[in-house]
C-alpha cells in the first residue's frame, strides 16, 4: 500500500480553494465557519500565563504549597463557598462547550465532505453520533483528570518523604525527572487520542453512522496494521499546526497588529481563519482515504452535493 502525505494534503488545498474562493462567498464563509467555531471550542490555545514562582522560594516552602492552600481555605471559608461556585460554573461551562463541540464535529464534516454550508440539519442528522462524542470525549477528560491529579498527589507525598527523610535536605533531582518524563510522555499519548479521535474516529462515525466506542474499534484495527503511517501523520499535522501559528502572527504584524484583534473575537477568528480549519479538515479526511474505498468520504466527482454519506 502505498501512503503519501503531501498529495493528500494537496487535494486537501485544492478543495479548500474551490469550496471558498470559486467562487468567494461570505455568508458561505460564515455558515462553515459557525460550524468551524462550534467543532473547535475544545481546541482554543490556553497561555499558560505565570507561573507565580518566585525565584527564592525554596523547595521545602515549594512542597508546603498544597497544605499552605489548604489552610487558607478552611481558614476562609467565603472565599473557600466562592471558589467551589466558581469551580462547578466553570465544570458545567466546559461540558456545554464539550457537547457543542462535539455536535459541531459533524457539522463542519458535513459541509467539508459535500461543499455546502448547513447548519440546521446536519445538527439534527448527526444528534446520535454527536451526542456519543460527546460522552466518549467527557469520560476521556475524567480519566485524564484523575490521572493527573494522581501524578501531582503521589510528587507531592512521595517528595515530602524522600525530602524530611534525607540528612542533607536535598532536592530528589531523580523523582522529579521521572515525574516529568511520565507527565510529557502522558500529554503526548493524550494529545495523539485526541487528534486520533478529530482526524479519525469522528469521520468513522460520521460515514457509518455508528458510535464512538465502535468506530474507536474499526480504528484501531487499521492502526494496528499500520500504526508508523499514523504516527507520522500526527507529527505533520503538529508541524503544520506551528506553521499555521507562525503564518497568522506574521499576517497579524503585516496589518499593524489589527488582525490580532480580530483573531480574538470568538466566532470572527474562525471565520477569518476558515481556509486553515478546512484544510486540516479536509486533509484527514483524504489522509484516511488512502487506506481503502471503505474510508472514502467525499462523493465521487460530478456527485450531487445533496447526496447523503456512504
Amino acid at each position: 500500500m502505498n501512503i503519501d502525505y503531501f498529495e493528500p494534503f494537496s487535494r486537501a488545498l485544492s478543495r479548500m480553494k474551490v469550496a471558498l474562493f470559486k467562487p468567494f462567498d461570505l455568508h458561505k464563509w460564515f455558515i462553515i465557519g459557525f460550524s468551524a467555531f462550534l467543532a473547535g471550542l475544545t481546541e482554543w490555545p490556553r497561555s499558560s500565563g505565570s507561573s507565580g514562582w518566585r525565584g527564592d522560594t525554596s523547595f521545602h516552602e515549594f512542597l508546603g504549597l498544597p497544605n499552605k492552600a489548604w489552610e487558607w481555605l478552611m481558614s476562609h471559608p467565603g472565599w473557600f463557598i466562592g471558589i467551589v461556585f466558581i469551580g462547578m460554573f466553570i465544570i458545567t461551562l466546559g461540558v456545554i462547550l464539550i457537547w457543542l463541540s462535539s455536535r459541531g464535529t459533524f457539522m463542519f464534516l458535513d459541509n467539508v465532505v459535500h461543499d455546502r454550508a448547513e447548519i440546521a440539519k446536519p445538527w439534527k442528522q448527526y444528534s446520535i453520533e454527536g451526542n456519543s462524542l460527546f460522552l466518549w470525549r467527557l469520560v476521556f477528560i475524567l480519566i485524564c483528570t484523575i490521572l493527573f491529579s494522581s501524578y501531582i498527589i503521589f510528587f507531592f507525598t512521595t517528595a515530602s518523604h524522600l525530602y524530611e527523610g534525607s540528612y542533607s535536605k536535598g532536592v530528589p533531582v531523580f523523582l522529579i525527572v521521572v515525574m516529568s518524563f511520565l507527565f510529557i510522555l502522558t500529554a503526548i499519548v493524550i494529545g495523539f487520542i485526541s487528534m486520533f479521535l478529530n482526524s479519525f474516529v469522528a469521520p468513522l462515525m460520521y460515514k457509518k453512522n455508528i458510535k464512538a466506542t465502535q468506530a474507536w474499534g474499526r480504528f484501531l484495527s487499521l492502526f494496528k496494521r499500520y500504526p508508523l503511517y499514523f504516527i507520522l501523520y500526527g507529527l505533520l499535522v503538529f508541524v503544520l499546526g506551528i506553521l499555521s501559528v507562525i503564518f497568522i502572527v506574521v499576517a497579524g504584524l503585516l496589518t499593524c497588529c489589527v488582525g490580532f484583534l480580530l483573531l480574538i473575537i470568538p466566532y470572527i477568528g474562525t471565520v477569518i481563519t476558515l481556509p486553515i480549519w478546512y484544510t486540516f479538515r479536509a486533509f484527514s479526511l483524504e489522509f484516511l482515504a488512502q487506506f481503502g474505498p471503505e474510508y472514502e468520504l467525499f462523493p465521487p466527482s460530478g456527485e450531487s452535493s445533496a447526496s447523503a454519506p456512504a
